[in-house]
């Protein structure tokens, strides 16, 4: 049969055939007949992914439909931050269903002191466990989390006190004794001491078949069985089929395992899986997804390499998402569906196509990732398209999301296509292609990459125009190096070391001679926005010089990095000339001097430069929702392939995006049923109502589709924002547009740290890189030290106070953690009551990053007060003061600047 790709044009279907004399494109085969269970959605959680209260923000937590995450116990001093009370309240107000706690975790240091000395751990080893244990067990039963809370006795134990990895057999059977006996012990107490309470074990760090059989005959035969089972899958061996670690095999082997034993199959939690040369990478890490997916298992979840309270790497700053983010929220979006099979190419080795397939009744929609496989064109035929669920026509939209970069934050998925198709005997082949990347040449498909495909009912409704702007991407590694090092990172071989673009970056830029020299070609003059993916280990801003065809050349400054590995993106508006340019990133240049510090370049992207502002779309079918809602698709004139009609309970919610904290206008296109300019819905955002936003009914008489605006201030990053209808009248939701506001009113006014009133030890120092060259440090150890802003209201109601901060705290960790502590701000309105935020660590006291915290003023002068009181710890977490750990900070960041902002305009 020939493969087609259906484009409407004007309402027309046309079948537009594969060239003959192309080769046969690698196919990934999607069948929507055969359903495989219920979606499960739980490989999205990180362990020590969160780090404290608000770190992660609540707008990036609860977009992802997080089952679990593991954490380390109450006062645990494995790590500064992550204690799993400390934690609980976000991450369960924000859907979470579990935590799992590492008992161990309670131990400072990594492979854990062991007391007696002794390998297997000893009855002085245990005894020293057994304390720690009755402690853990004490703080987390009399928690308003006890019920959520998921204990894992021991980690990694084929290492660590037993080391039951041995291949000596004698020694293995002595070490797993003790381990198993131990084991007993541990189980039998939690389960007497917190009834009710659930185990997570074995939790080895490899999985292997003669462990696991002989665990489950021991828990088996005493009563110990774990509620849930657990391992690793850490190294590349894991996505490799060929290898002795691939996870498929290591699943099929444990069900064996279970049914030759009698036991009934135990839910199985992977809870921590991944790479350096994985994490944030959005075509490795669907590899390990795909795979927990189809065998419908929990994975809860990327390793801990790096820092805490990042999601595995995956959001930056505190409310930035990076390129992973954005694949983990597709896949939330598959939630209430049912999977369906999915067959990839035949699977040979590691880095291999992967995809998953969710068909959705009552929203009439399917949705599919992939993504993962070698740097090829691929297509995606999908079999058993229902006529009767989606009609003779079938609307197509494909986006993708990419690697950003460890560091860098990343804009919602760009969407290469938007047609409607006509099945061929049920049958739809989907090319995909990749973001018409130029440069150093190669396939189109991003082998970084995950590409979504959302088919809909089609032929009503209109289609957005997909123009993709120009792009193109050149690797530092090709381009000309003087007086630098070629260093490759990321590989099979190389797992751990963190991912980079092209597997290679250019370091060792530190003479005065060295440079990178790109030869790039664009398509016309003008303006071009340059990204240049970097790192920067110094622990202060550094610089390079950037020279333009040898003639334009300024100064680059560059944010401190986690280290020389961790990339993240500058952006400079250059100007070029159609056709050939050079485009040069040196250490120093005749009149500008030698740069300060030192960076690594590992590639640079080239694109037109933006002449406005951009509207970005979100369409209601494809938000996320709850209560009663239906999905309709027959009006002629909605945007897209559908809406929602939200009866009362129902709600629908958007992930918006925004480049930077400011105003932002936002367009509801709706149908409203009512007495014309009576409220019929009202708005959120971030999970407060906003005064005065709401959707009014239609004009009788007048256009079925009404558009309301309202400017809000949105914080850099992602924002909830949610319709509720306001009453029992149903309310029909087309699209939300959202275009950041560039004129009109935008009421921010700037408070600089320096000319606030201080108090006590608070002090004004110098820094080149803050904003007006100055902040306030030395504020905590009490409210005495403390900084007070005076701040006039035009009138009362809710404002965002957005504090600019730098803060590099950290305790001598782990040689693969940073071991980052978050520093606390108690924040006063009116000599109210305190609410305490935490703010994440910035890598440098160099790095002057933003968190925007909401408060309530009053009409006239309002005096707000930030400092650190230490007593304030406990209170603000929610639970008892041993659950705060001892290492919480008792200093604020050093403050920069404050923006403050009514949240509404108008």
């Amino acid at each position: 049969m020939t493969t087609t790709f259906a484009l409407v044009t004007a309402g027309v279907t046309a079948a537009v055939p594969a060239q003959g004399d192309e080769p046969a494109a690698t196919q990934l085969v999607v069948d929507l007949g055969t359903r495989t269970g219920a979606f499960r959605g739980a490989a999205g959680g990180a362990l020590y992914g969160l780090s404290d209260e608000g770190v992660p923000s609540d707008n990036t937590l609860e977009p992802l439909r997080l089952t679990t995450v593991n954490q380390k116990p109450p006062a645990g001093a494995q790590h500064p931050n992550g204690d799993a009370l400390s934690v609980a309240p976000s991450f369960f107000r924000n859907g979470g269903k579990y935590i799992q706690v590492n008992v161990q975790d309670m131990y400072a240091q990594w492979t854990y002191e062991n007391a007696g000395g002794a390998i297997p751990c000893n009855q002085v080893c245990f005894d020293n466990y057994m304390q720690k244990l009755a402690w853990v067990v004490d703080q987390v039963k009399n928690s308003p989390y006890a019920d959520r809370i998921v204990y894992v006795p021991f980690n990694e134990p084929d290492g660590i006190w037993y080391n039951t990895s041995t291949g000596n057999a004698a020694q293995y059977q002595t070490r797993m004794a003790a381990l198993m006996a131990h084991w007993k012990a541990a189980v039998e107490y939690i389960r007497a001491n917190h009834p009710g309470a659930r185990v997570m074990g074995l939790n080895d760090a490899t999985f292997r078949a003669r462990n696991y059989g002989d665990f489950l005959t021991y828990a088996r035969d005493n009563n110990v069985l774990p509620d849930f089972v657990s391992w690793h899958q850490l190294e590349s061996g894991s996505l490799n089929p060929a290898g002795g670690n691939y996870y498929r095999t290591n699943y099929r082997t444990y069900r064996n395992l279970e049914q030759e034993r009698g036991i009934s199959p135990i839910p199985i939690n992977i809870n921590e899986y991944g790479g350096n040369r994985d994490l944030t990478v959005p075509g490795q890490l669907i590899q390990y997804v795909a795979m927990f997916e189809d065998t419908k298992v929990d994975a809860g979840g990327k390793a801990y390499w790096t820092a805490a309270g990042l999601l595995g790497g995956d959001v930056v700053e505190t409310n930035k998402p990076g390129g992973g983010w954005w694949f983990y929220k597709m896949y939330a979006d598959m939630a209430g569906g049912d999977t369906v099979k999915v067959t990839p190419p035949a699977p040979a080795t590691l880095d291999k196509l992967e995809g998953i397939a969710v068909i959705d009744d009552d929203r009439r929609q399917a949705r599919i990732l992939a993504g993962g496989g070698p740097s090829a064109d691929f297509d995606v035929v999908v079999g058993n398209v229902d006529g009767e669920l989606f009609g003779d026509k079938v609307n197509v939209t494909v986006s993708a999301t990419t690697w950003s970069g460890q560091n860098s934050d990343a804009p919602p998925p760009v969407v290469l296509r938007d047609v409607d198709l006509v099945p061929e005997n049920g049958s739809l082949t989907i090319p995909i292609r990749g973001l018409g990347v130029e440069g150093d040449g190669g396939p189109n498909v991003d082998q970084m990459s995950v590409y979504e495909i959302v088919l809909s009912p089609g032929g009503a409704g209109t289609r957005q125009s997909v123009d993709l702007p120009w792009r193109a991407s050149y690797e530092a590694e090709l381009a000309t190096v003087t007086a630098g090092t070629v260093q490759t990172f990321g590989t099979p071989s190389n797992w751990n070391a963190a991912a980079t673009s092209g597997t290679r970056h250019v370091g060792n830029l530190t003479q005065n001679t060295s440079a990178v020299t790109f030869d790039v070609n664009v398509p016309k003059a003008g303006a071009y926005k340059l990204g240049i993916l970097y790192a920067n280990q110094t622990g202060q801003p550094a610089q390079q010089v950037l020279t333009v065809n040898g003639a334009q050349a300024q100064m680059v400054d560059y944010q401190a990095t986690l280290n020389f590995q961790w990339r993240t993106r500058k952006d400079v508006v250059v100007q070029l000339q159609a056709g050939a340019n050079q485009i040069r990133l040196a250490k120093s240049h005749p009149e500008l001097g030698t740069a300060v510090g030192q960076a690594t370049l590992d590639r640079i992207d080239l694109e037109p430069a933006s002449t406005g502002p951009v509207t970005r779309d979100y369409e209601a079918e494809r938000s996320q929702t709850k209560g009663d809602v239906t999905y309709e698709y027959d009006q002629p004139k909605q945007s897209e392939a559908g809406f929602l009609t939200l009866k009362r309970g129902g709600e629908a919610m958007f992930t918006v995006y925004a480049e930077e904290d400011g105003y932002y206008d936002l367009e509801f296109r709706h149908n409203s049923p009512g007495k014309p300019g009576s409220v019929t819905a009202n708005i959120g955002l971030d999970r407060r109502a906003v005064d005065g936003a709401v959707l009014r009914a239609n004009p009788g008489g007048g256009a079925f589709w009404k558009t309301d605006r309202h400017r809000l201030f949105l914080s850099a990053g992602v924002n909830r924002v949610t319709v509720e209808p306001s009453g029992p009248t149903p309310v029909r939701l087309d699209k939300v547009s959202v275009t950041r506001a560039t004129s009109g009113p935008r009421p921010v006014q700037v408070i600089e740290a320096e000319s606030a009133a201080r108090s006590g030890s608070a002090a004004v120092d110098n820094h080149g890189y803050a904003s007006g060259g100055k902040f306030v440090g030395w504020i905590g150890q009490g409210p005495q030290n403390r900084l007070t802003l005076q701040v006039d209201a035009d009138k009362a109601g809710d404002y965002l106070l957005v504090v600019r901060y730098a803060n590099d705290e950290r305790k001598s960790g782990h040689v693969y953690n940073a071991d980052i502590i978050s520093r606390p701000l108690d924040i006063s309105v009116n000599d109210g009551d305190a609410k305490r935020y935490w703010f994440k660590n910035t890598w440098s006291w160099g790095n002057w990053w933003a968190r925007g915290v909401p408060v309530t003023l009053k009409a006239g002068t309002n005096t707000i007060s930030v400092y650190n009181d230490p007593a304030n710890g406990a209170k603000a977490q929610g639970c008892p003061a041993p659950c705060i750990s001892e290492l919480d900070s008792q200093w604020a960041p050093n403050l920069d600047r404050f923006d403050i902002a009514p949240i509404k305009v108008g």
